[in-house]
């Protein structure tokens, strides 16, 4: 069993929460306003725990970045002191909304979040993955009816490889993980995003990844 903190208690994050929790890891959500916990309480499994952010990220072996990617950067760098030796899996996509409310822009065009958050966060291993989908397909991806694809980037190994198990824990096969090679390749993926909100507005929030078909 390992700790993990979810910082980001919105779809993804509680998504994320129900399924780690299910396959047995002690699962901490982190949350930005403690008055915020109340009212999730009620809605989440009972062996899920609730904390502050800070709390959450000290606490945990693993923390996942599962907050609005435009603010990640700021509120995880404030986090530096205890992230330091963490292993921290970035799921978000830093953008732009257009006014629907839409993906638009890259908020780090040139770069990546998860590059920005490495440089920030120098004495924490950063590995990017489970960004090239809508929330659902992270916990469900054998419901899509063509094998998706979680893609890695991070600069450790090793760290590459305990999230590896965790995308197993998630009911990611091990055929559909593609490891791209160091944090820089997370620009790719990232830039990524820039297919989904053409698609949200075309078909609406059907589950979908973008993946690598051979």
């Amino acid at each position: 069993m390992t700790s993990i903190g979810i910082l980001g208690a919105g779809r993804v994050g509680a998504n994320l929460a129900g399924k780690l929790s299910a396959a047995g890891h002690r699962v901490t959500l982190g949350v930005r306003n403690p008055q915020d916990t109340a009212a999730l309480a009620a809605s989440i499994a009972p062996q899920i725990a609730l904390a502050d952010q800070r709390t959450t990220a000290r606490t945990a072996d693993i923390v996942l970045n599962a907050t609005p990617g435009d603010t990640s950067l700021d509120r995880l760098a404030d986090l530096r002191t205890e992230l330091t030796g963490k292993l921290l899996v970035d799921v978000s996509n830093a953008t732009r909304d257009t006014d629907d409310g839409l993906p638009g822009d890259l908020c780090y065009p040139g770069s990546s979040l998860a590059e920005q958050l490495q440089t920030a966060l120098p004495h924490t291993r950063v590995v990017k993955t489970l960004n090239t989908m809508l929330f659902m397909v992270m916990t469900a991806p054998e419901t899509l009816t063509t094998p998706p694809t979680a893609y890695l980037s991070g600069d450790d190994h090793n760290a590459k490889q305990t999230v590896t198990g965790l995308l197993g824990d998630l009911g990611w096969q091990p055929a559909w993980i593609e490891d791209l090679g160091g944090i820089t390749t997370a620009r790719a993926t990232e830039a990524m995003i820039l297919i989904v909100p053409h698609l949200l507005r075309r078909h609406g929030f059907k589950p979908f990844a973008v993946s690598l078909a051979r």
